[in-house]
């Protein structure tokens, strides 16, 4: 009886061991969310991004009454898309917001993610583990999105909880989708930002210098980008005053093809599209499509057909972005 119990606690004791044994994936995705988290820089960027939630909320909130109690219909108000997108126009709303900070967010948890563990001397000690080399850059990759993804996620969900506490209004299932099917557009922009902090970070040597750099970047799609197609505009499109409606509207529809190739710009017409209900073309729409439009809300999944252009080039440009991140890294000579 004793032999049967000894050789039951060792069958028991082996099977624990091996369940206790972690995938390198996993192991590596703990130690740079732990790193993460307990950095200094991710305090300062939590700060950051709590403090703006908070100046866009109370700007909402200040002005939520007026525009529920305009509204014809209540149960087609979407008051919780309001939270999200009404100002009194001191600050920008928080889906204007983001389009800024979320940049910021990406390029900080980024930049140094290779290049300063190279410097350290403790990436080839990470390569000496019983590891694929891959591991890492996907590591480096997926532990910020698990981190921004939970922030953004509670954050939104606590304001919608603390505002259906003091105003009684039940959300709606389409509320729900929207504002997570916003949570995940902006999940994928700041990973679009955060491939190119990865590759910056794997290019040059110095953190600083990819910091920089994708701080240029980000500047130039941000501010310099629009100025310099407004330049071009001038040259090369003939006056306005001498040119048809229909002519005027083929212009509006170029040079809105071309402010596309930001990455801004197809974030803010994605994520306005899906917190506001109303919006039914992001292109230019001539006053006999306006008269014939029904004053009404178009559905989930009208709306996601209406960004799914902005979604797929986001995702392309995160692929691609981070593809070369992937080759660049897996071809790259470690020495300590």
């Amino acid at each position: 009886m004793k032999n049967l119990k000894e050789s039951l606690k060792r069958r028991f004791s082996k099977e624990n061991k091996l369940d206790e044994i972690k995938s390198p994936m996993g192991v590596l995705l703990r130690k740079e969310i732990a790193e993460h988290i307990r950095s200094w820089r991710f305090v300062i960027l939590l700060t950051l991004i709590i403090l703006t939630f908070t100046a866009s909320m109370y700007s909402s909130l200040s002005n939520i009454k007026s525009a529920f109690t305009s509204s014809e219909n209540s149960s087609e108000s979407f008051f919780y898309l309001k939270l999200l997108t009404l100002t009194d126009d001191t600050i920008p709303p928080f889906h204007i917001f983001l389009s800024f900070l979320a940049p910021i967010l990406g390029i900080s948890l980024g930049f140094d993610a290779i290049n300063s563990e190279n410097n350290n001397g403790s990436l080839i000690r990470l390569m000496a583990q019983p590891l694929y080399r891959d591991n890492i850059i996907v590591a480096k990759f997926l532990a910020p999105l698990v981190i921004v993804a939970v922030l953004f996620l509670t954050l939104t969900f606590l304001i919608v909880g603390y505002a259906m506490c003091i105003s009684g209004i039940p959300i709606e299932w389409q509320e729900i989708v929207r504002i997570i099917a916003f949570n995940g557009m902006t999940l994928l922009y700041i990973g679009f930002w955060l491939s190119i902090a990865i590759l910056l970070s794997i290019r040059f040597k110095q953190p600083a210098t990819s910091a920089l750099t994708a701080i240029g970047i980000w500047l130039f799609f941000t501010v310099f980008f629009q100025v310099v197609v407004n330049i071009a505009i001038k040259a090369f499109i003939p006056n306005p005053n001498y040119l048809s409606t229909d002519k005027i509207a083929y212009y509006n529809e170029i040079i809105l093809n071309i402010l596309r190739i930001s990455p801004s710009q197809l974030y803010v017409d994605a994520s306005t599209t899906l917190l506001m209900p109303t919006v039914r073309s992001l292109g230019p729409v001539s006053m006999e499509q306006m008269v014939a439009a029904i004053p009404n809300t178009i559905s989930v999944r009208n709306s996601l057909m209406l960004v799914w252009p902005q979604l797929s080039g986001l995702i392309a440009f995160t692929l691609l972005i981070f593809a070369m991140s992937y080759y660049l890294f897996m071809r790259r000579e470690i020495r300590s």
